[in-house]
């Protein structure tokens, strides 16, 4: 039997699904990355992978389409269906929630019956080995205070659209196991970082906002705090809960790495001003400008992961400030993507 396998990943042009889809395309496995293309996804983040054999299949689609979704898992025979896809920005989700609504609990819901009936189709060893897992968040947990952390075990308590349309996801998808005895499992995960993340994002939108020269905005007083994990460290934490987790179970993963907004951007000047100097001399923490306070901002999330790290074997390769250089540098090497995802964006 071939130890090839077959993955179906959904939201696979987004910043972290894609990440995901670069890793397991390096390992020699087959993906079929399924994305609907819209605000956040865009083929930029999958074209640059190497796929010799023609390993990776690239369709463009809706995850409410359950019917859809059902006939390409038959025709792929698919081993592992990995959802990422989701609407995941809370400032949008304050705007305009139905949007969040329709993918993160609908779509989800379509998702785990087109799942289901691909799943009782199968039989012998596809089946005992057949996987569905759901990404998630941490912010389906709510806020933390001083002290304290998230863990698998914490009650949801979200206090977004967003947050509560994942939680949503999250309920299905262990009620799916429960019920239907689909072998499902969730992770939820913390604040990822990196390269290809999509510009509206805190990190890519305060380094692009300092190179171009104008203010980059902080919410509130800046001190509202986030455990922050490189997005390669979270993909590896998503491929042992698949390949080694239990089903009908959660694991969180975190990045040890709790920063406050304020620091956060900071270090991104800091970064900045020995990378890529202004010209004036000054340091870009002179663009720094504190604005009126999101609606519902949670004041602290941070995750300890002991679960996966005793269960999975889970680390982190990367340190806070080694994955933030390394991101920084992308960034600055990066910029004719910046400008296209962007533009692209707003063209559709």
């Amino acid at each position: 039997m071939s130890d090839v396998k077959k993955y179906f990943v959904t939201g696979g042009a987004g910043f972290i699904a894609s990440t995901f889809v670069a890793q397991r395309i390096a390992q020699g496995d087959e993906v079929v990355v399924y994305d609907a293309l819209t605000y956040a996804g865009h083929r930029e983040n999958v074209d640059w992978i190497e796929a010799p054999g023609g390993n990776l299949e690239f369709i463009v689609g809706n995850i409410c389409d359950g019917e859809f979704v059902n006939r390409l898992l038959k025709e792929y025979q698919i081993d592992y269906v990995v959802n990422f896809a989701a609407e995941s920005h809370v400032d949008n989700s304050i705007a305009s929630p139905g949007e969040f609504i329709t993918t993160n609990v609908n779509g989800v819901y379509a998702m785990l019956e087109a799942s289901r009936n691909y799943y009782d189709g199968l039989d012998g060893a596809k089946k005992d080995g057949f996987r569905f897992v759901q990404v998630s968040t941490d912010e389906v947990y709510g806020t933390l205070g001083d002290t304290g952390y998230f863990t698998e075990e914490t009650p949801m308590k979200p206090n977004s659209p967003y947050s509560a349309s994942k939680a949503a996801g999250d309920h299905l998808a262990r009620a799916w196991f429960e019920t239907y005895g689909l072998p499902t499992i969730v992770t939820n995960c913390t604040n990822n970082y990196g390269p290809r993340q999509f510009p509206e994002k805190l990190i890519p939108f305060m380094i692009k906002r300092a190179l171009s020269g104008g203010v980059m905005g902080i919410y509130g007083d800046g001190k509202n705090i986030r455990d922050w994990i490189h997005v390669e460290d979270h993909c590896n934490g998503v491929q042992l809960a698949l390949t080694k987790g239990k089903v009908g179970q959660t694991y969180c993963f975190g990045g040890r790495a709790e920063k406050n907004n304020n620091q956060m951007v900071h270090m991104i000047c800091e970064l900045l001003d020995k990378k890529r100097p202004r010209a004036d001399g000054k340091s870009y923490t002179s663009q720094i400008e504190y604005v009126k306070d999101r609606a519902g901002h949670d004041f602290r999330y941070a995750i300890d992961d002991s679960k996966a790290e005793k269960e999975l074997g889970f680390v982190r390769k990367y340190s806070y400030e080694s994955g933030m250089s390394a991101t920084v540098d992308w960034y600055l090497e990066n910029q004719d993507w910046v400008a296209a995802v962007t533009s692209d964006k707003k063209a559709a």
